[in-house]
């Protein structure tokens, strides 16, 4: 039996981050949770008492995020599992962007991500022990036309984490990449889009039309997989959810390994003959 675990999850308020904080604490672990509206949490609270500690919190305040991560580990005594899953979607063609909303995505999934790990490692070193979860997507793998900064930001998330992951593992500490697929998270209801040039509109259309329902899983399913990599003493670096986004994973691995042996001679020629 898995010994009961801390966690400190951001984004609890709605979808995925909501989700694992009620399994976490259904299964009799604790949970620092946090959320920009911590009244959102009351119904937490009401059900769980003191195995809960709600906690106020907008990611991009990286003050903030460090008071937050060390309030909660004074509460509880040690944090097992960090979950970086606050995060938005901001998506449109790249020509429709608006500066400052795409930078606010920024600081929002890849800035405010890295606060949060930052906040949690000293305490994770000084413990040797403790494991890292950000909150990807398949948007972190595939980059898709409209998918805007969005793309961007998980693409940014995934880069950060697998460094992190080499960075840390002679402390004990593990990092596990959750790369969700479609979901009926209300993720997509909650997007925010700049204002539309018509031009692309064909290619907005195409996308909407290529997500098909039987795509979309149920996020509540995705909770024993994230216990069994949490729980596992070698968990992956990359924990996929859903059962069709492997079949796209690797559909564009193989587009790009064919890209990249069509133009190897192009790209060998090009280190020169020059000797170093």
């Amino acid at each position: 039996m898995a010994v009961s675990k801390v966690w400190f999850i951001t984004g609890t308020s709605s979808g995925f981050g909501r989700v694992w904080t009620e399994a976490a604490l259904k299964r009799g672990d604790r949970v620092v949770a946090t959320a920009r509206n911590a009244a959102s949490l009351n119904e937490l609270v009401a059900a769980h008492g003191d195995a809960v500690l709600p906690l106020s919190l907008d990611v991009t305040d990286r003050d903030a995020v460090f008071e937050a991560v060390a309030q909660a580990h004074r509460h509880f005594g040690r944090l097992d599992v960090i979950v970086s899953n606050a995060g938005y979607g901001y998506m449109g063609a790249i020509e429709e962007l608006e500066y400052e909303q795409a930078k606010a995505s920024f600081d929002t999934n890849v800035f405010g991500t890295l606060s949060v790990i930052q906040a949690a490692l000293p305490i994770l070193r000084a413990q040797g022990s403790g494991h890292v979860l950000t909150v990807s997507s398949i948007g972190g793998v595939i980059a898709f036309p409209t998918g805007g900064t969005y793309t961007a930001t998980k693409f940014a998330v995934e880069a950060i984490s697998e460094a992190l992951a080499a960075e840390v593992s002679a402390f004990g500490i593990k990092v596990t990449i959750i790369e969700p697929g479609h979901f009926t998270t209300g993720f997509r209801a909650a997007v925010q889009s700049p204002p539309a040039i018509d031009v692309y509109n064909p290619i907005r259309l195409g996308i909407r039309a290529s997500f098909k329902p039987e795509d979309f899983g149920d996020p509540a399913a995705t909770s024993a997989a994230i216990f069994k990599a949490v729980d596992a003493d070698e968990p992956p670096l990359r924990l996929v959810l859903g059962s069709t986004t492997i079949a796209k994973f690797k559909a564009v691995y193989q587009a790009r390994l064919g890209n990249w042996d069509k133009w190897a001679a192009v790209s060998n020629a090009a280190q020169g003959t020059q000797n170093t």
